[in-house]
């Protein structure tokens, strides 16, 4: 690997076996807790069926899958293959959330943090249609990015330190802004692992999007869904936060 050009998205690909120990799937319970009240409140009881796009390592679906019938979808296999040992109860398809069509309804389509991977206005009009393509008449799309416009100041540095029995691991996140009016944001991830055979350092480069809460409202609409936006406290820092809803309006 170059010292001074990362790769790109390793994250998913080579580097995805750290991803249970770097964001394990127990811290995403208070999430998982105001996605399953927005499910429950909007369509009543029952084991409906639920299309997660973009699933990734499955952790925010591994505490709704119970209640739910899943089906999964992600671009990565390495990713899709951590959700798959995660819910075996689920149905796991590879696919691009932007373009991929089931030929199936359901009750609810869930686009977590992976969302943020779209990286323009087009991408995002996209996936919102794939969403609305797969959904009941009344149905429901959660969605949340990492970050919105409004709640980005132009850097944010977050590090861990994890200990097991296979050593000691340390994740450095590094996100800036190189440019504020493009729709894109960079972060640059380090992990350092020690164990009995020394110190291996790797390095891996993301680029995501960031748009304003308006655009993504505004898509949304676009797209045939009646949207609601409400507060998302789960963050450490008690930093601001929305939760997208989107009901289907018309199919």
């Amino acid at each position: 690997m170059s010292k001074n050009k990362p790769t790109h998205n390793r994250l998913y690909y080579d580097l995805a076996y750290l991803w249970p120990i770097f964001s394990p799937p127990e811290e995403y319970a208070h999430e998982a807790d105001l996605w399953l009240q927005a499910l429950r409140e909007k369509l009543g009881p029952g084991q409906h069926s639920i299309l997660d796009l973009g699933v990734g390592g499955g952790h925010l679906l591994s505490h709704l899958s119970s209640e739910f019938k899943a089906t999964a979808v992600d671009i990565s296999e390495r990713m899709l293959a951590n959700s798959i040992r995660l819910n075996d109860n689920v149905e796991h398809i590879l696919g691009d959330m932007r373009s991929i069509r089931l030929n199936r309804k359901f009750s609810a389509v869930l686009l977590h943090d992976s969302v943020s991977y779209l990286v323009s206005e087009d991408e995002l009009k996209k996936t919102f249609e794939t969403a609305a393509a797969h959904l009941e008449t009344g149905g429901l799309l959660i969605t949340v990015p990492d970050w919105f416009r409004e709640t980005f100041d132009g850097t944010f540095v977050e590090h861990r330190i994890i200990e097991n029995e296979e050593g000691e691991f340390a994740f450095i996140e590094y996100v800036s802004d190189p440019d504020p009016s493009d729709s894109i944001i960079e972060t640059i991830f380090f992990y350092i692992l020690r164990n009995v055979d020394g110190i291996k350092v790797e390095e891996d480069r993301h680029i995501t999007g960031i748009f304003s809460l308006e655009t993504w409202e505004r898509l949304m609409s676009e797209s045939g869904f009646d949207v609601e936006v409400r507060p998302y406290p789960v963050y450490a820092d008690d930093g601001e936060g929305y939760l997208l809803l989107g009901q289907v309006i018309s199919s």
